[in-house]
């Protein structure tokens, strides 16, 4: 009895420890090598700016000095917060008192930026609370936000919805209705997007396990990118706990993602920066330098001649010099 149960846990902590250990190796070995000279900026980079921008807080000189910050970068598009989207899919208004300011001074000193409403809302994915994407009615009411920030002067807009689970075909039908009325206008429909299985099934793991899901299956990233304009992966928050397995995990994502965004869709990897540390984000792990050094290589090894690439800041407000100076250097 003794014998065997001391197999037992042998075996079981074979279970538990070997997988992780080869796959923590694996990403490592995915951080090394060699980056490509033309894996750099296309000039088609994004940013997610905080809500100040439209609510007032945010003024001439702020915006001055904006554009000197991004000034030779290969920064193309806002994502300016404007929401959040209510519950029901609506979206006040009084939300966004400053907009025609903001896309006017963009356009007007800043040529060529484009300015998208960052909108999002939590959903009623692991709760009763949230937005129900399975309402028809919710679905159209958030069509109808959209067309409403479209007619305030935005160039696109830019959905943040969480918990989004995969294979969602609530989402699928609603970014088709959204797609419909971007086309018509001439605007852009783009999606913040969660990370992709690592290993194939793991979404469906982590939520037998835990309750909720982390990621998505890659057929379903791939269904949302071949519906939008513009992908941007939240490459963070990855519980990665060494700068080079979080660059690894990066470089994979990126590989990831190419395989399956097809050529019409510009596909941007999130660089974090914010600075946090709990279980899901360690600071000295999730570095600027560490997410462009493994963007690059994803790029590099996969597709390195795709033009509809680029890389999106994850946020303004939170930022330090040293997250700019890390963007400048590696990614052009």
């Amino acid at each position: 009895m003794w014998r065997r149960g001391r197999w037992f846990v042998l075996g079981l902590a074979l279970v538990l420890v070997v997988p992780p250990l080869f796959g923590a190796l694996a990403l490592r070995v995915s951080y090394a090598g060699y980056l490509r000279e033309d894996a750099r900026t296309r000039g088609k980079d994004a940013i997610w700016l905080g809500h100040a921008w439209v609510d007032g807080r945010r003024k001439d000189a702020d915006l001055a000095a904006f554009a000197e910050r991004i000034k030779g970068t290969g920064i193309r598009d806002l994502y300016v917060h404007a929401g959040p989207l209510e519950h029901d899919g609506t979206l006040p208004a009084a939300r966004y008192p400053r907009a025609k300011w903001l896309i006017d001074a963009v356009h007007r000193t800043m040529p060529g930026i484009r300015v998208q409403a960052w909108l999002g809302d939590i959903l009623a994915t692991e709760g009763p609370d949230g937005l129900h994407l399975e309402k028809a009615g919710s679905r159209a009411a958030v069509v109808t936000s959209a067309r409403q920030i479209l007619d305030a002067g935005f160039d696109g807009v830019h959905f943040d919805l969480e918990p989004l689970l995969s294979d969602d075909a609530h989402y699928l039908s609603l970014l088709d209705d959204l797609g419909k009325l971007t086309r018509s206008r001439t605007a852009l429909l783009s999606v913040a997007a969660h990370q992709i299985d690592p290993l194939p099934g793991l979404h469906s793991v982590n939520g037998a396990v835990s309750g909720s899901e982390k990621w998505w299956s890659q057929e379903f990233f791939g269904q949302v990118a071949r519906r939008v304009d513009q992908i941007a992966v939240m490459s963070y928050d990855t519980w990665m706990p060494l700068e080079s397995l979080y660059g690894g995990y990066v470089a994979q994502q990126t590989s990831l993602a190419l395989e399956v965004t097809p050529e019409s869709t510009d596909l941007l990897m999130g660089l974090p920066f914010f600075h946090e540390d709990d279980l899901g984000h360690h600071d000295n792990a999730e570095t600027v330098d560490a997410a462009v050094r493994g963007t690059r290589l994803g790029l590099g090894r996969t597709d390195p001649g795709r033009q509809r690439f680029g890389v999106a800041l994850y946020v303004d407000f939170a930022a330090k010099e040293g997250d700019w100076a890390a963007y400048r250097a590696g990614w052009h």
